[in-house]
């Protein structure tokens, strides 16, 4: 008979030492996680392993409420907007699908538009073109949708994105596979995503002078800044400055409020998205 082994003197994959370790039969998730976990512990997996399969067992838990982007922050084209109108919207927002919305009915979408369906178009001198003539079959999918279906639905329409819907028929957000994707490998980045600062939401980028985005909740804004704007009626700096112009301020548009001086970096037709913030000058 040949002699004993250690496990440690045999070479093995990780994958099948966490085989032989499910022999075990976890009777629940809780134990599962618990088996990968002492895994990762004894080194027979990296950290990056043991959270994409941590991830992955949570991710049935979730429901595209929690990652949706709200309506109020989705970039949608109405149907009857000129090119002249939302051409620039497209371009400096970057993104590649849009949903467009019936002129008449805004909680109606009439289809998605690709970014790369107009291309050609920019070779064209045209006014006003028939936007359903370039649209594609909108994904709808309730809030409550959990994520391994919204991933499994994506991946059977072969759609990169899904108009969200609540109880009751309306609009609540739209979202993406990459939205999803990113639920269970991290944070996918590339060059056109904007505020990639993960969870940043204030930033100094000179002596006496940040960088903000305009979802930053009002108490957070608040013991930066030593301010104390009320957040009784709005939620967030965004709502501090709306309330301020009393309209949707454009980029470079500057007011001040208390001690500083707080500057649009980035805006569209519908929301603000970054905000310089500085001292005032007098």
């Amino acid at each position: 008979m040949s002699e004993g082994r250690s496990s440690g003197d045999s070479p093995k994959s990780w994958l099948s030492r966490i085989t032989d370790a499910w022999s075990a039969e976890p009777n629940t998730r809780e134990e599962l996680i618990a088996i990968i976990r002492e895994a990762a512990s004894r080194g027979l997996m990296d950290v990056e392993a043991q959270h994409i399969i941590e991830s992955t067992l949570q991710v049935s838990e979730r429901q595209v409420r929690e990652i949706m982007i709200p309506r109020a922050q989705m970039v949608a084209i109405r149907a009857d907007d000129e090119l002249r109108e939302f051409l620039p919207v497209l371009i400096e927002s970057a993104h590649s699908r849009f949903p467009v919305l019936a002129a008449d009915n805004p909680d109606e979408v009439l289809g998605i538009l690709f970014a790369k369906d107009l291309l050609k178009l920019l070779l064209e001198d045209r006014e006003r073109l028939a936007l359903k003539d370039y649209l594609r079959p909108a994904f709808f999918v309730p809030e409550s949708t959990h994520l391994d279906k919204l991933i499994r639905e994506f991946r059977s329409k072969k759609s990169h994105m899904a108009i969200v819907i609540n109880e009751y028929g309306g609009i609540a957000g739209l979202v993406t596979l990459e939205d999803a994707l990113e639920q269970i490998v991290g944070e996918i980045d590339d060059e056109h995503d904007y505020e990639n600062d993960e969870d940043v939401m204030i930033r100094e980028v000179a002596p006496r002078e940040w960088v903000v985005k305009a979802l930053t909740p009002i108490a957070e804004f608040n013991e930066h800044f030593g301010t104390h704007f009320d957040n009784d009626d709005v939620d967030t700096i965004a709502g501090i400055v709306l309330n301020a112009f009393e309209r949707l301020p454009e980029k470079d548009e500057s007011i001040e409020l208390e001690r500083w001086r707080i500057t649009v970096l980035a805006a569209d037709s519908r929301s603000l998205r970054l905000l310089k913030v500085e001292p005032r000058t007098r």
